[in-house]
């Protein structure tokens, strides 16, 4: 079944009237021996002539991974266009060529390809300012998110949001896959003291939606974003879906190449690995493999042979993974042997599982734990991530004698019941 403009058009600019969904994503695109089983955001944008974008000035917020399905560049797309009137850039954390540093802030600058002034949201500014939004009457938001809470294109698609509904710019976003899916949601969530860039909203650490669906919840629910009442309810948000994607597809399953989403990120190995190691690594002797070709999904700690690590990690028997002893090549040139994470069984794999076991262990075998001499600052931005203060406090008291399972219980339990508040706003 193939939809005509104007059915995508009301569909679009209408997200009050929901039963339309069920018209665009039950029909699957066609599956052509080697192209992707599934139709991105911008790939359907560009198929119906860019319609939304009709004699508007547009402002595309994007980065290295906003590509379409045939791996060229949104920006590249746009440019091309006589459709698109592009006016200006808007990088995220990283840039929008995926050169910059982790947590280093970036410049406003002159796109050298385009001519395009590109505001940088990653420096003095984090949320646009009303000067970046004067000349734009459309943000198109094309990012590539991984699925987890810290990952900051999220945060930094709420607040060019809120900026943008304050500013009576319209909002849209071009949807992509959640590459861990759309069934896993784990974790801690997000206590609202702890809330910050590295957790703007209140969800679990493994959300579970795609970027297009957690903009579709943030402006139909009262108090996601920021703003005022009136703002949130006359601003514009279209969201551009995508075809052929279901909610229990892995990226393999898309069809669709995988580009680094950060420095770190430049593999699916590496985005199932950040929710498993991310946070276990942030204190204590734990390394997990950043500098190696397996980022986030190769572990050592100090002292420790990888043999006796294995052995530690293996004992506590956390579903759905093994491990394996291997030697690497770090980024010096230097050998190390450590421990590579196997998600042996997809199904049962809980991603959020093994950092907090790190944590225990790191407190464990330190002879005084590093939770317990931490300064302020190192606390605060340690439950920035996390997002629970009660897990610190519980680590900081009981060190090693923590027990993490009652807390996964716990936060289970929140999944659920998170899961069952947003499906409302759930797109596929």
């Amino acid at each position: 079944m193939k939809h005509e403009p104007m059915s995508i058009k009301l569909f679009l600019t209408n997200l009050s009237f929901l039963p339309l969904i069920f018209l665009i994503f039950l029909s699957s695109p066609e599956i052509v021996t080697g192209q992707p089983s599934v139709k991105l955001g911008i790939d359907y944008l560009e198929e119906n002539k860019f319609l939304v974008l009709a004699g508007k000035r547009v402002g595309l917020l994007t980065h290295p991974a906003g590509k379409n399905g045939k791996g060229e560049s949104t920006v590249d797309v746009f440019v091309r266009s006589p459709d698109v009137n592009l006016v200006a850039l808007f990088g995220p954390e990283h840039g929008i060529y995926g050169d910059e540093k982790a947590s280093v802030p970036v410049e406003d600058k002159i796109d050298v390809k385009t001519g395009l002034p590109v505001f940088s949201l990653y420096g003095k500014f984090r949320k646009p300012s009303p000067t970046m939004l004067e000349k734009i009457d459309s943000l198109v938001i094309d990012l590539q998110d991984v699925g987890v809470r810290c990952y900051t294109y999220i945060s930094c698609m709420k607040y060019a949001m809120e900026a943008c509904f304050e500013a009576g710019v319209e909002v849209v976003v071009l949807d992509r896959p959640n590459p861990l899916g759309g069934i896993k949601v784990a974790g801690p969530s997000m206590d609202e003291a702890c809330m910050s860039y590295v957790g703007a909203f209140q969800i679990p650490f493994v959300h579970g939606m795609t970027i297009g669906e957690l903009a579709l919840w943030s402006k139909k629910v009262s108090g996601v974003l920021k703003i005022g009442e009136s703002s949130r309810k006359k601003g514009k948000l279209i969201i551009v879906p995508m075809l052929g994607w279901n909610r229990q597809m892995i990226w393999p399953q898309t069809g669709l190449s995988w580009f680094p989403t950060s420095p770190n990120i430049p593999t699916l190995d590496s985005v199932a690995g950040y929710p498993m190691t991310g946070l276990g690594a942030q204190m204590g002797k734990f390394k997990h493999g950043i500098g190696t070709k397996h980022p986030f999904r190769f572990l050592t700690y100090e002292g420790k042979s990888a043999t006796a690590l294995k052995s530690e990690l293996d004992r506590i028997q956390i579903p759905g993974l093994s491990f394996q002893v291997k030697t690497l090549q770090k980024a010096d040139g230097n050998t190390v042997d450590g421990v590579y994470i196997i998600i042996s069984d997809w199904n049962s794999w809980q991603p959020t599982e093994l950092p907090f076991h790190m944590m225990r262990l790191s407190a464990l075998w330190e002879p005084t734990s590093p939770f317990t001499q931490a300064t302020e600052s190192e606390i605060t931005l340690f439950n920035k991530h996390v997002g629970s203060q009660a897990w610190w406090n519980a680590l900081a008291r009981d060190g090693g004698q923590v027990d993490p399972q009652k807390f996964f219980s716990l936060w289970n339990a929140d999944s659920e019941e998170f899961t069952a508040s947003v499906k409302p706003y759930l797109l596929y």
